[in-house]
């Protein structure tokens, strides 16, 4: 990676403000607007819409997925309270961008993506801005990760038809799962919190993600 593609000064103006807009969106949590100012969005998707990096939108990344929207990412990550000791599961790594960003946040991220070319460009970057916090594999996110459960918050960046029990068996004692519920076009951004006596559910909000494949999601 060009020295110079983690200038400060490089797109500084427009980082300044996305990070404006999630303040403008209702985020308040300072570590959250502190992780997305350290972290290169620019880095994390194509060429072609680089410009476009610093706005508050998803933008394709190849393979039919998309980086989700910044100020979507940022309400995950201040719904599920994240404390710097936690561990935290991430079904969708994606471009790597909201990869890097929680592993500012938290003591160890582990992600699932189950297209290959993906985990292994965001594997690249991570490596190339020293992220040493973050484990990848390449896999069905529906199914978890099981080996290194339990998790204090799992973050699933994509739409399931249903909660997948596979994953809330995978939280700790008031362990947060965050996963969008519904149809392939809608879903509900959905909350999930393990007690003592089962699980408690809040629905958050609306939100349009792409469909979350797997076992306990939907058939390719």
């Amino acid at each position: 990676m060009a020295a110079d593609a983690l200038s400060p000064r490089l797109f500084g103006r427009q980082r300044m403000q996305l990070i404006e807009t999630l303040q403008e969106r209702g985020i308040s949590d300072l570590a959250v607007l502190r992780a997305f100012d350290l972290i290169p969005r620019h880095l994390f998707v194509p060429e072609a819409v680089r410009h476009r990096a610093y706005e508050d939108a998803p933008l394709p990344i190849g393979f039919g997925q998309t980086a989700s929207q910044p100020s979507l990412q940022a309400l995950y990550m201040q719904v599920l309270s994240l404390q710097d000791q936690d561990k935290v599961l991430e079904v969708g790594t994606g471009s790597g961008f909201q990869t890097a960003v929680l592993a500012q946040l938290v003591a160890h991220v582990y992600s699932v993506e189950r297209i290959p070319e993906l985990s292994a460009r965001a594997r690249t970057l991570l490596d190339e801005l020293r992220i040493s916090n973050v484990a990848l594999l390449v896999g069905d996110g529906t199914i978890g990760w099981s080996r290194y459960a339990p998790y204090d918050a799992i973050l699933v960046a994509a739409g399931a038809p249903i909660v997948p029990d596979t994953l809330v068996e995978q939280l700790a004692p008031g362990g947060r799962l965050l996963i969008p519920v519904g149809d392939r076009q809608q879903q509900q951004l959905t909350l999930i919190r393990r007690t003592e006596q089962g699980t408690e559910r809040e629905e958050v909000v609306g939100c349009t993600f792409v469909p979350l494949i797997g076992r306990f999601g939907w058939s390719s």
